[in-house]
């Protein structure tokens, strides 16, 4: 990374790991008037009132293990876990629907135990992580409560550079802070915050705690969620950006349906278009997404696509590179259909693009099945003993016992429905008073053998069991 261009996820605090409900109507952008200074003043002091109320602080815990103590090997893939200690972060959310339902960033609330959300009239409430994805950086985080102001979807396509937008947040813990600018830029890619970044930039002032607040037009639409800056000390120098309303709108839908993203895949290999290879495929301009492989049986063969096509609008919009056109395909319904204009040999193309779901990563999952029947059945589970301590930070319904503290992704013991927070009160009928009488318990079980867990998770008690197959 050059040191002179540091980019920086907008939270406080550790929690980094690198910074809508159904119905609503989408507000529609509107041109905005020629305005004198006082005119202007008086609009953007309306626009910071009506939008204010609907930000709202979130406040996030994860538990971090110590780094001075080593873990302490154990049989099969069990490991007795050194002592935690919890991390604060701290971001900012925007209210999209009365019921609760608020937009923010992934990296707000990833791996976060505890998330509190407080209102700007100073309300405090529990909040819930419905789903995440990394991929786009988006989070939906869900409060019990009812009534709330909402901030209105606006429609980011149509934003341009020198349009006025307000930043609301709650940067360096301040809460409610508004600041102006204007879109810097639009279409921002390769900033290396997320998988899919087709960011808006501004220069309205973003620092540490802004992370998921709303960049709103000046009629006050909710038309980006703020994310990352660009900058060589860690505050803001003018350069902030955010994911435009229309990917995060989709993202959360997504999320609140399905608990995770659907998107729309191309079903071919895209690269950008340089000066040279312009010129060797006859380009008019140096723009558009060149195909470089078409998969079989995907779209973009059953449309017609070939090696060498460059792809030029998307349903009449530029496509200036291929990056782009990845978000257009992602962000479209799956089924529905696109028109192309493509270049081929020199010559001009249409062809009809119909959107099928992308495939779903490989996970560890996926792996673990493969040698399900030769692992221990508790292979990939971390317990620790339960101490009062403990207890107040996981939030736990005892003050005593063995609790589950992590667990493998794609391990037998995830796949049976063990989580983390469950406190094991039995392993085969067995009483479990500590770590060590788990550790007895456990140590003669064989890969194929049964292992009956009963657990109380958040004062429901439950058997699970956990065997090979």
């Amino acid at each position: 990374m050059n040191s002179s261009r540091l980019i920086m996820p907008m939270v406080i605090g550790g929690i980094v790991s690198s910074l809508l409900g159904p119905g609503l109507g989408l507000a529609g952008s509107q041109q905005v008037p020629a305005v004198n200074g006082q005119d202007l003043q008086s609009q953007v002091k309306g626009t910071a009132t009506k939008v204010i109320p609907a930000v709202v602080s979130i406040a996030s815990t994860v538990m971090v293990r110590d780094q001075a103590f080593s873990d302490e090997a154990l049989p099969f893939g069990l490991f007795k876990e050194p002592p935690s200690r919890r991390q604060y972060g701290q971001g900012s959310g925007v209210i999209v629907s009365p019921d609760g339902y608020i937009i923010t960033n992934n990296h707000v609330v990833a791996d976060a135990v505890d998330v509190e959300v407080i209102l700007a009239d100073r309300r405090q409430y529990k909040g819930k992580v419905v789903a995440t994805d990394p991929k786009t950086d988006v989070a939906v985080v869900k409060i019990h409560a009812s009534n709330l102001p909402i901030a209105t979807w606006g429609d980011s396509s149509h934003l341009a550079v020198g349009d006025f937008v307000l930043a609301i947040g709650n940067p360096l813990g301040l809460s409610r802070t508004v600041t102006f600018g204007i879109v810097s830029a639009v279409g921002r890619a390769d900033v290396g915050v997320a998988d899919f970044e087709d960011f808006i930039q501004t220069d309205a002032p973003i620092n540490p705690g802004n992370s998921g607040g709303a960049l709103v037009n000046i009629q006050g639409e909710l038309i980006g969620i703020n994310t990352a800056i660009a900058s060589p000390t860690g505050g803001s120098v003018g350069v902030g950006f955010a994911i435009p309303s229309n990917m995060a709108r989709a993202a959360m839908q997504s999320l609140i349906k399905t608990g995770r993203v659907v998107r729309g895949f191309l079903g071919a290999s895209t690269q950008d278009v340089s000066p040279p290879l312009g010129k060797i495929l006859r380009l008019p301009d140096v723009k558009g997404a060149i195909v470089t492989d078409v998969q079989a049986k995907g779209s973009a063969e059953r449309a017609g696509l070939k090696r060498g096509d460059v792809v030029v609008r998307f349903d009449g919009r530029d496509v200036m590179d291929s990056g782009q056109l990845r978000n257009l395909v992602a962000q479209s319904p799956i089924g529905s259909k696109h028109r192309l204009d493509l270049i081929r040999e020199g010559k001009g193309y249409q062809a009809e693009l119909v959107i099928q779901e992308a495939p779903r990563e490989r996970t560890k999952k996926s792996q673990a099945a493969s040698t399900a029947s030769t692992v221990h059945p508790l292979a990939g589970v971390v317990f620790d003993d339960v101490t009062p301590p403990l207890a107040r930070q996981m939030d736990l319904p005892v003050s005593s016992g063995v609790v589950v503290t992590d667990i493998e992704e794609g391990s037998l013991a995830e796949a049976s429905g063990l989580q983390p927070g469950d406190v094991v009160l039995e392993l085969n009928r067995q009483q479990i008073h500590s770590f060590s009488i788990l550790q007895r318990l456990a140590d003669p079980l064989k890969p194929t053998d049964l292992a009956l867990l009963l657990v109380n998770r958040q004062g429901n008690i439950m058997y699970i069991p956990i065997q090979g197959e």
